[in-house]
């Protein structure tokens, strides 16, 4: 069978799927080509970057399968995929790893000014004082919004730098580890860092806004490796700006790429930013395209 994946897939993952006897097109398409593209495939694989649209769903006249190598969904229309019995496949677990030590790792960056003090140090400056009132993440307290696979993987982290960790997630039961699973108002009050790990909701915005924040401890730091929107970016720069939130840390935004309307968040002094890198390591990709390809193979049987 034909399978479209225009925004690639790991030669580990192509191989599976080849040996399975399909024909591959790893053409990456512009929106007008994928809407000639997409008439004589069975499958369609894709990232972040192309969108399965209505459209793109009524011009495969042949699709049995619509894949994302990746967590979200948001750039396939899903409802509308499965409305006309059309599979739609992801990978939740495959990155989980990848994203969580970015979101541990912009919390050292922002609580250990590791961003601002190595882009001085090449200037030629050597900025020890004002950088020496960092803060530890041993024995804060760890909040997370989303309790999925990544969740998870934050919580171990965070509980083996000596965290105390809770979480709010309606969709989860308790784990076997040492994580208090409490309500959302719970997780704002009393979190020093909060980390957020849940889709983006787009009919009711950001889960983040004003209220939300002026609900959280002065001097909080907040972690977004999850999806652009989630947290209302302006209401956080104001919140920067006044010293409500201490840092922030944030791998996901709006507009990807970022528009000079999002300047001031992104040099903010006190922000660590990184270009929707979540899931882009060696492993955690050859691990969402092996799992998306035994997902497609299975499928199209």
């Amino acid at each position: 069978m034909k399978i479209l994946i225009p925004d690639g897939i790991s030669k580990e993952g192509a191989k599976l799927l080849i040996e399975a006897g399909h024909e591959l097109n790893q053409t990456k398409l512009t929106p007008e080509e994928l809407m000639t593209a997409i008439v004589d495939a069975e499958g369609i694989i894709v990232r972040s970057a192309t969108k399965v649209t209505k459209e793109v769903i009524d011009a495969g006249t042949k699709l049995k399968v619509i894949a994302r190598g990746g967590v979200g969904l948001d750039n396939i229309d899903v409802a509308y995929a499965k409305g006309k019995g059309l599979p739609v496949l992801n990978t939740p677990g495959a990155s989980a790893i990848s994203v969580a030590e970015l979101a541990i790792g912009h919390m050292f960056a922002v609580s250990r000014f590791l961003n601002l003090s190595s882009m001085e140090m090449r200037q030629g400056k050597w900025p020890k004082k004002e950088y020496s009132k960092g803060i530890e993440l041993f024995n804060k307290t760890l909040g997370l919004l989303g309790f999925g696979s990544i969740g998870k993987e934050v919580a171990h982290r965070g509980i083996g730098l000596g965290m105390r960790v809770m979480a709010f997630d309606p969709m989860y039961a308790p784990m076997q580890f040492d994580v208090e699973l409490t309500s959302k108002e719970n997780v704002l009050r009393n979190a020093d860092f909060i980390s957020m790990h849940i889709p983006l909701d787009k009919q009711a915005g950001a889960a983040i806004g004003k209220a939300e924040l002026d609900m959280m401890k002065d001097g909080v730091v907040i972690i977004n490796c999850a999806r652009g929107g989630v947290v209302d970016e302006a209401a956080l720069l104001d919140a920067l700006n006044s010293g409500k939130v201490y840092a922030a840390g944030i791998d996901v935004f709006v507009n990807e790429p970022a528009t000079d309307a999002q300047k001031a968040l992104i040099e903010h002094a006190r922000v660590s930013v990184t270009p929707h890198i979540g899931a882009q390591t060696v492993e955690a990709q050859d691990r969402v395209s092996i799992e998306i390809a035994q997902k497609v193979i299975a499928a199209l049987v």
